[in-house]
């Protein structure tokens, strides 16, 4: 990775845009290159404690903030690749999901008392937090199918629901869920029934907040991690929780996972990276039937298609990141999706032929490319699954206009006309006028 190699040269990906970036980036780069390669010395847990007081001192905790890193999010995206080429970097510097994205809500959204008693414990990272939303009763990636309830009931909500996956939760240190639920409302359309609400969940010690229950560790491809399955019964919390205000939950949903999922998209890239370095390394000091890896055709061939498809897959990070810079996120969202299908998707690939080519070593427990593997395959669920994304996409497609060379490009068959045996109810399929046309997605 050029950012490792040489933190002075600009790598080529970047230099179309390099217009567009500032000269902090330039300083902040260098800085979070040689960060992260202080934190893969990391041996123990001191060496960690020091590294989080030297990003503290170098201005890079909650660097994912924008008004902390001073940065627009092409500019930033370069970043996330690093961080995600080296993860623990992300914790010592406080950008680690999902408090990264809870904390943008509370930064945005949030009210002064809710930002004191929260926002800054978490930028302190004195305390984790986490995100309630999925439900294992519905089909959660249709946000409008979460069945949990927020009501009022004079100066408190009352919290019901059953979620799992939460991530986080299990840990004593997580003090905070940002929940999802419906406040009923005859008078708000679909999409203004879902709120967000904040929900205590550990207390000190071993303690729950009155109602919250953690039911079990949910496991991720058979390894239980921090992910909890959890009941919220009956949770009585102050009306003042309640972010931004009642049914304004997806419009808080959208300003907390644009920049996310643009970062988490760029953090796959800089594991596919890795593990593209990884193969290379491995063919380079490995020999089979005679001659080193590196001679074969068909291991040459995975190098040279994974080299295109990481390439591709940045490119269109970029693309994504500079339409949100120019136009916002919601002008952005058909390039997001894009990249939320493509960018895990062929993360998860270049993973795949590394532990080809590592053989029964790629799958042990000396490699680090089995929890890769299973991280990015989680991706491509978390934030929704890719048909949700391939959806939206489609959505945004067919807006556009309809070329006026796509009818003569089609052709048509005068045959069917003139002889009248393949008569539908809707007429013949060469006499639709694209303007006739209406899409049914």
């Amino acid at each position: 990775m050029a950012f490792f190699a040489d933190p002075e040269v600009l790598p080529d990906e970047l230099i179309p845009f390099s217009g567009r970036l500032s000269p902090r980036f330039y300083e902040i780069r260098k800085k979070v290159a040689a960060f992260c390669l202080d934190v893969r010395a990391v041996s123990s847990r001191a060496d960690y404690d020091n590294l989080k007081s030297k990003a503290r001192e170098q201005g890079l905790w909650n660097f994912f903030l924008p008004e902390v890193s001073g940065l627009t999010v092409l500019e930033y995206s370069p970043m996330a690749e690093m961080l995600g080429a080296v993860p623990l970097a992300n914790g010592a510097m406080n950008c680690s999901a999902p408090d990264t994205g809870n904390m943008e809500v509370l930064a945005k959204f949030g009210n002064e008392e809710q930002k004191a008693q929260w926002l800054e414990p978490l930028l302190n990272q004195e305390i984790r937090s986490c995100f309630a939303m999925t439900e294992p009763g519905v089909a959660s990636s249709d946000a409008t199918n979460i069945s949990s309830t927020i009501e009022r009931d004079g100066d408190e909500y009352v919290v019901n629901g059953h979620k799992w996956y939460i991530s986080g939760a299990v840990r004593n240190s997580c003090k905070i869920a940002i929940f999802l639920g419906k406040t009923p409302n005859e008078a708000f359309k679909r999409h203004q029934q879902q709120s967000m609400i904040l929900v205590p969940v550990h207390l000190e010690g071993e303690a729950m907040y009155p109602g919250v229950e953690i039911l079990r560790s949910m496991a991720v491809f058979g390894h239980e991690g921090d992910h909890a399955e959890m009941i919220f019964d009956n949770v009585r919390v102050p009306a003042g929780n309640m972010i931004l205000g009642e049914g304004r939950g997806f419009e808080i949903a959208q300003g907390r996972l644009g920049p996310g999922r643009i970062h988490h998209c760029m953090r796959s890239i800089g594991q596919a990276e890795m593990a593209l370095s990884a193969m290379i390394y491995r063919i380079q000091n490995r020999t089979a039937f005679g001659t080193k890896l590196d001679s074969k055709d068909s291991i040459r061939q995975i190098i040279a298609e994974s080299r295109l498809e990481v390439t591709k897959c940045r490119q269109l990070c970029y693309l994504a990141a500079v339409i949100a810079d120019e136009r916002g996120f919601k002008a952005a969202r058909k390039y997001i999706a894009m990249i939320k299908v493509a960018a895990p998707r062929m993360a998860l690939q270049v993973v795949d032929e590394a532990i080809q080519v590592h053989g029964a070593h790629g799958v042990s427990q000396d490699s680090k490319l089995p929890g890769m593997y299973t991280g990015l395959r989680t991706l491509r669920v978390a934030d929704g699954p890719d048909i949700v994304h391939m959806n939206t996409i489609v959505k945004e497609e067919m807006k556009q206009e309809i070329n006026p060379l796509a009818k003569e490009l089609s052709g048509h068959n005068p045959y069917i006309k003139k002889y009248n045996k393949a008569v539908l109810p809707h007429g013949y399929y060469d006499d639709w006028a694209p303007e006739e046309k209406t899409s049914k997605l």
